[in-house]
């Protein structure tokens, strides 16, 4: 079978048939080997019997959302590809074919771009159209190299081989994002194809909630990219720290009638620890996403740990306390210059505060280390050669034991 037309359904008893008739009539007329899939998410108004009645398989999914009932729908499908679009009429599933092209072409994910396509008149909230689509959209080409225009757009198409390959897991809204995002990342031949946006033919509010779920995808394209997430804001705050620090170090600095003095000396050096802090938990969250198949292995930061042995970083965290431990010892020598009493804090912060930074980021240095020596540690993975092998062998003892062995 060539084709697999797939609709999540939650109580769309007002225009699934519509929507699947149109979708059947479509592959008619084209002659494509195809069939519908309607992968029902818990309908209690009788969704289900309306779609079989209009030429549909209906697939029960029980886990609730989303993403659970396009990927449960997706796995029951039995087309080479798969085209997934909602069930409340707003997409024209009498225009598949610009995406079946693509696929036929060799595309692995066709997405629709409804900004290209034409949006009707109340078809999308101004909300969505003139914020939350285009600015998420922005991100997530900013985020990945991605030259996708909408992300969002639940009008798409794809080999089903290789989206299940994506290992898909997110159970909402977000799997939209998730899949756009994990088939950049993986090489996948992504395209874009122009598609329409109607008015959906429901009367009952949609199951979108614009700043939850709006969220939940913002939330997701920065979990999914620890260097917007961590890394250039934490180079960016250690940068600012580390220019405002030298700069207070030998003295106070003015800005017209502005004076910046050991207070924000203070404040550059918590920017610097924390910056660093932030860029080490990009390096953390690289190494073990990689690890665990979250993320592809990105071979700057394997060549990096590579180089940055545990040894090499237990070294430069134990310099880095050395220098402090220095500046510690000069700023009590500075103390004893003046009998152990009370000090002038303009002078003695600037030789205290550079110093307890040093210590700080030499503990983190050497911690950080460790704890990436022990992300990176190797485990032992069965492949499926090792099953196939294991399968045999067992099979075989089997075939070799006697009755009495039995």
């Amino acid at each position: 079978m060539e084709l697999t037309v797939v609709m999540p359904c939650l109580n769309e008893a007002e225009t699934v048939e519509t929507c699947v008739r149109k979708a059947i009539a479509c592959m008619r007329e084209h002659g494509i080997d195809g069939e519908v899939v309607i992968a029902d998410n818990g309908s209690t108004d009788g969704s289900q019997q309306l779609a079989r009645d209009a030429g549909a398989r209906v697939v029960h999914i029980d886990e609730k959302g989303y993403g659970n009932a396009l990927l449960g729908g997706i796995r029951a499908a039995r087309g080479k590809y798969v085209i997934m679009g909602d069930a409340d009429d707003s997409y024209d599933f009498t225009g598949l074919m610009p995406f079946v092209e693509e696929l036929r072409a060799g595309a692995e994910l066709v997405m629709g771009n409804r900004f290209r396509g034409g949006i009707a008149p109340g078809a999308m909230p101004p909300l969505h159209r003139y914020l939350g689509n285009p600015v998420l959209s922005f991100i997530g080409r900013l985020f990945f190299p991605s030259a996708i225009g909408d992300f969002h757009c639940g009008l798409r198409g794809f080999r089903r081989d290789s989206i299940l390959r994506l290992g898909l897991q997110t159970g909402g809204m977000e799997f939209a994002s998730e899949m756009v995002v994990k088939a950049t990342l993986q090489g996948l031949d992504v395209r874009e194809v122009p598609t329409t946006l109607s008015p959906d033919g429901r009367s009952r509010p949609p199951h979108l909630r614009s700043w939850r779920d709006g969220w939940r995808h913002l939330r997701f394209l920065l979990l999914y990219s620890p260097r917007w997430l961590f890394f250039i804001p934490g180079l960016v705050l250690m940068t600012l720290g580390l220019v405002a620090g030298a700069a207070l170090t030998f003295g106070p600095v003015y800005i017209g009638k502005l004076a910046f003095d050991v207070d924000t000396l203070v404040g550059a050096s918590a920017m610097v620890v924390i910056g660093f802090q932030a860029v080490l938990f990009a390096l953390f969250t690289k190494v073990y996403a990689a690890e665990e198949g979250f993320l592809p292995e990105d071979r700057r930061i394997r060549k990096l740990v590579d180089i940055v042995t545990l040894e090499k970083g237990l070294l430069a965290g134990g310099l880095l306390a050395v220098a402090g431990l220095c500046g510690l010892v000069a700023s009590l020598a500075h103390w004893g210059g003046r009998d152990f009493g009370e000090l002038i804090p303009a002078e003695s912060l600037r030789l205290v505060v550079p110093s307890a930074t040093a210590f700080v980021m030499s503990f983190q240095t050497i911690f950080a280390s460790l704890f990436i020596s022990i992300l990176g540690i190797r485990r032992s993975r069965e492949t499926p050669a090792d099953i196939a092998a294991s399968a045999a062998e067992e099979a075989a003892e089997a075939v070799t034991l006697t009755p009495a062995d039995a």
